[in-house]
């Protein structure tokens, strides 16, 4: 089921991480499902990944981390996108996350946590049902 061609998402990697790899597969999988992917590139502020979700009107926002700074910048982001009246656009991460911090990242305002090993099927399924859903 590939619904994602009438869906925007941004990809971004947020903070000071420099490993783009997973992000641009991720990128180009959602594309070749369907979706329209805007990829804003390395380093980037949870204040630009907001103001560009909202001022590029995705569906959702993925966001790649693998710094260890998860725990501050992934609230953050969800706390702009809420700021910037952008509280519909839905939220997803992947990365090197310890499970204890999946429960707080969700109940910040991060919808879906993905780490190492998922594939890129089962990121794809999981926004078809969420955005399909909303």
């Amino acid at each position: 089921m590939t619904q994602g061609n009438k869906f925007r998402i941004l990809i971004a990697k947020p903070g000071l991480d420099g490993h783009d790899r997973g992000a641009k597969v991720v990128a180009r999988a959602l594309r070749d499902a369907g979706f329209e992917v805007i990829y804003s590139g390395l380093r980037q502020t949870p204040e630009q990944i907001a103001a560009t979700a909202v001022q590029e009107d995705v569906d959702a926002v993925g966001l790649s981390i693998l710094s260890g700074a998860h725990n501050v910048l992934l609230p953050e982001v969800a706390r702009l996108l809420r700021a910037e009246q952008g509280e519909d656009i839905l939220l997803f991460a992947g990365g090197i996350i310890p499970e204890q911090d999946i429960a707080p990242l969700k109940a910040s305002g991060v919808d879906e946590i993905f780490l190492p090993g998922t594939t890129s099927t089962a990121i794809v399924e999981y926004l078809n049902r969420r955005l399909c859903a909303a």
